[in-house]
Parts: structure tokens; sequence; C-alpha cells
């Protein structure tokens, strides 16, 4: 694990006030990115008889389950815009100003259990800690997983088997990754730091890289996807690419070659959007499913030779990696606290080296 300085992105354009009007819809995937369900968009004009208010007491009575800590904290975090412009708490709303906020939802509302569960933690102080997460970990509890969580282990890494819910409100979360991709996550230990955070992830500044290991060979080095990513109209499990953009949100991937096998090929993802299954989604609807993506079709041969021989070789590999072989490898960001330029990278996990080491020798003996 590496920490140092990195290049930080350039910010997205300001949100627009269709994508500030309320999103969740309660149906996102418990193996969501940071893009469903764990942000709370909120956008309303002030009524003409209302009275003078401060900006953090008009929203904390405006918006359920948010404490006015968590409120305040989204304000001093540049979160809140009043006529497109941050301000600060002690700001008096006035009839027909315009209000838009980004924050990080509050936990979901059913008793969470601390469980020792090991977890690699590369990176900790008083404001965030860093988790390497193994694949086949859920990251929050959701239907079908109750514990044996990412979050039910940071629970008790954060207060022993009798963790309260002071405990459970700094065990944040910031985004999320699939339950089958392993990698890098950042974690708030506070308001302050997760509205910061928070911040940084809506407005794309987060430095990602994943690595990927796809089927098929591409003729350029490297390139940019483009393409809206929504729910597919025949299967509420997945998500699709509109091509017309008559639906879904925009959503981009950048990626480059980082090893050519000929039938599979190795690649390293930039995002600058973090949509539910992005990379999964964008490189199938490529040509290029995830080598052993079961629900994007890259379980099953789909470049090489008819031969019994190469048909045993690729079993072989899936057993290795009984998952997508995609990795969250990189992380940078700044410090919420410390305004530092933080740059974190991870190693490949076993089951995706033992897998790359077979193409290794594959190719070679071609």
């Amino acid at each position: 694990m590496m920490e140092a300085p990195f290049t930080r992105p350039q910010p997205a354009a300001a949100p627009t006030d269709e994508e500030l009007d309320p999103l969740f819809d309660g149906e996102g995937s418990e193996e969501d990115d940071e893009g469903s369900g764990l942000y709370e968009h909120f956008s309303v004009t002030v009524d003409k008889g209302q009275t003078l208010l401060r900006l953090d007491k008009f929203l904390t009575a405006r918006m359920e389950r948010s404490s006015r800590n968590r409120i305040q904290a989204a304000i001093d975090s540049g979160n809140v815009l009043v006529n497109d412009r941050p301000t600060k708490s002690s700001y008096k709303v006035k009839p027909l100003d315009r209000i838009r906020l980004v924050m990080p939802y509050p936990q979901r509302e059913h008793s969470l259990v601390p469980q020792p569960i090991p977890l690699e933690i590369p990176y900790e102080d008083d404001d965030l800690l860093l988790v390497n997460k193994p694949a086949g970990m859920v990251v929050h509890p959701g239907v079908g997983n109750h514990d044996g969580t990412l979050v039910n282990a940071l629970l008790y890494h954060l207060g022993g088997p009798d963790a309260t819910a002071a405990d459970e409100s700094r065990a944040g979360l910031v985004h999320r990754i699939d339950k089958d991709t392993s990698g890098l996550l950042v974690i708030a230990k506070n308001d302050e730091a997760h509205a910061r955070l928070a911040k940084q992830f809506f407005d794309h500044s987060i430095y990602r890289r994943y690595v990927a290991l796809v089927w098929g060979d591409f003729a350029e080095d490297e390139g940019t996807i483009t393409g809206h990513i929504g729910r597919s109209p025949r299967d509420r499990q997945k998500m699709y690419v509109f091509e017309d953009g008559s639906q879904g949100k925009h959503a981009v991937t950048h990626w480059r070659v980082l090893r050519r096998y000929g039938y599979v090929t190795l690649i390293e993802c930039r995002l600058e959007t973090g949509r539910t299954h992005q990379i999964r989604v964008h490189l199938s609807w490529q040509g290029h499913p995830l080598f052993n993506d079961a629900r994007y079709g890259g379980d099953r041969i789909l470049k090489g030779t008819t031969f019994a021989k190469y048909r045993q070789f690729i079993e072989n590999c899936f057993e290795l990696i009984p998952r997508q072989a995609l990795h969250a490898k990189s992380l940078g960001f700044i410090h919420p606290t410390t305004g530092r330029e933080l740059l974190f990278d991870s190693e490949l996990p076993d089951d995706l080296r033992a897998v790359l080491a077979k193409w290794d020798s594959y190719a070679a003996e071609r």
C-alpha cells in the first residue's frame, strides 16, 4: 500500500437542478457503486410567505432523519447552495430563495450488529480510514445480507462488541464497490469528513483506477466510453446503456491497455463518473465483458479456439477467480481536514494474480 501526492482531476461542471432533485427510489442494490442510494439530493424554492429563518434550522425541519449537525457539516463543506452560491449556516432564508443540497444519506433505519470480521486497513486517522475490501464481501446490510458485511466489521473495529449508535454514525460510507469486486474504499469517521469527502465524489474530483481483465482485444491502446446508464428495462438486477441518452445518467469511463493476451486483455479503467456497475456495463456494451462476469455475459468462452484443451484452460481460470475480474486498485482524494492530496495504491488480489499468471504461461506457449 502506498501513500503519495496525486494529480487531482478537474471538478465536473456544477450539477443541474435535475441532478439535484430527489433521485433515490429505494431500489439501489447493495452492490451499487457510489452513485445510487448514498447521496441525498434536495432542491426547493422557498415559499413566498416564509419568515426569516437560519438556513440550518430551515433544512433540519425540512429533511427527515437529518440532524442539525449533519446539515451544518454539509453547509460548511460547500454542499448547500442558496441561489447558486455556497453560504453559511447563519444565513437567513428568504422568500423565493432557491436551495440545492447534496449530502450523504444517514445510516438505514435498522439495527446493525458489530461483528469481529478481519479487515485490511492500510491507513487510518481521526477523520477517516481506508479498507482494502476482499471480493465476496457485501458493503452494507440489505435484503439477504443482514450480517457479515463491511459495515458490521467497521462497527466492531470502531466500537468493539458493544458498539453504540455513536460508533455506527462514525462508520460513514462515502462510496461502495460491488460485492464481487475487490479493492479500496474510504470510510469517513465523522460528519465533517463525510460531507467533505462526499462533495469530492459528487464533483467527480476523486482519483480512481481499476484493473480489469476483459474478453477480446482492442484496436487502440486507450480510449473513452461514453453512454447513459440506467436500470435495464428487461431485468431490474442489471444496468443498461441507453445509446440515445433518453434515459439513465451520463457516464464516462476511460480505459488503457496494460497487457494483451489475444483472447483477453488486461486494462486499466479510470472513472470520470460513478454509476452502478459502470465499468462492467460499459465494457460489456462495447463487446468486452469482464472475464467471468456472470451478470453481463463474461462467464462463458467468448474468444478463442474450439479445442477441448483451450476449453479446459478457461474453465480452470474461472475456478481460480469465481467472480468478475475487477479490482479497485488506486484511490486518491483531498484529506477532508488537512487538505493534503493523498493517493493510495493496492496490490492485485491473489485470485486475479493467479489468473494472470496462467494467461502469461498460455501466451508464452503460443
